[in-house]
């Protein structure tokens, strides 16, 4: 059976990408991009339309007019902007989940995808090796609809048999868009700046540890994770998944190897920094590798230098 797959939320920093790649996967017109506006910059030959997950009418038109086998569910709002509108933040991060795990059912979509984060953990998890399960009591509105979507996911598995899969995401870093409200957004924005201005304030502390992954293997592992067998899959809320973790501090000093002249500063009282507090340091996640060979390729010294290669070229 061909495949046909839907994103919602495809023009964020994630779905951007996942999408491009997705397309040299199945084919142009097999991958069908959605957000609630029209992208800046369309991709070649992209097929696209303007969808408000929020809109159950618009949503349920949308999945009978292209009939995806596949849902990648991507739209929703990050850990700082959702500290700003918390309502909002919850409206859209857990309804539009909901409209879509719905729709699922009501149509015989066979998969969806849905990200989850590390905002999942909270102030008394582990903060080094985070394991697959433990302790999670997030202290943001993102972090708290992100759990409960997980918890969803897995009840909708175990009661109606859909075929979800997530991964818990770290920090993602990617070349090919600039930050998008996220706390772990300085570890993109600082290579934006030291490019263009020969300095960065990064908004954490120098010694502020959070586990990051480039975009280039969180593309990879989600397609990974998708196409393993169903029967592999042991884990049915969302996966522990990990890159190279490591502070403001280290990846400024790695990026001085390449840039001798650049300078890093700090700020103080920044409030996404109580919330990076809350978060891991490290992450475990002996789950994927065993479950669906997961293994990352990119350590912080081949980060940083893809990342300036990339941008100086840009």
């Amino acid at each position: 059976m061909e495949e046909v797959i839907l994103m919602i939320g495809a023009n964020g920093q994630i779905g951007t990408e996942l999408a491009t790649a997705l397309r040299v996967k199945f084919g142009q017109n097999s991958v069908i991009t959605s957000d609630i506006r029209a992208p800046k910059e369309p991709a070649e030959g992209e097929v696209f339309e303007e969808l408000n997950v929020l809109d159950k009418q618009a949503l349920t038109s949308l999945i009978q007019k292209y009939k995806p086998t596949q849902i990648y569910l991507l739209a929703a709002m990050l850990s700082a902007t959702g500290e700003q509108y918390p309502q909002k933040a919850w409206d859209l991060n857990m309804n539009g989940l909901l409209n879509v795990l719905d729709a699922a059912i009501e149509f015989g979509i066979k998969k969806i995808f849905w990200p989850s984060s590390i905002a999942v953990f909270g102030p008394n998890s582990p903060k080094v090796n985070t394991p697959q399960y433990c302790i999670m009591d997030p202290n943001t509105i993102y972090g708290i609809s992100k759990l409960a979507g997980e918890r969803l996911c897995e009840y909708y598995h175990e009661k109606y048999g859909l075929d979800i899969r997530s991964i818990r995401f770290p920090g993602i870093i990617s070349w090919k868009t600039e930050p998008g409200g996220g706390t772990t957004d300085y570890a993109v924005h600082i290579f934006f700046e030291a490019l263009r201005h020969g300095a960065y304030t990064s908004f954490l502390s120098e010694n502020t540890e959070l586990p990051m992954l480039y975009m280039e293997d969180a593309v990879r592992g989600t397609i990974e994770l998708m196409d393993a067998p169903a029967e592999q899959l042991t884990v049915r809320s969302s996966y522990n998944l990990a890159g190279p973790s490591f502070t403001p501090k280290q990846i400024a000093e790695e990026i001085q190897k390449i840039l001798p002249n650049f300078e890093m500063s700090y700020s103080d009282n920044d409030p996404r920094q109580v919330i990076a507090d809350s978060w891991p340091r490290s992450i475990n996640d002996e789950a994927a590798k065993r479950d669906w060979g997961w293994a990352p390729k990119f350590n912080l010294s081949s980060l940083v230098a893809d990342m300036i290669d990339h941008l100086k070229t840009k």
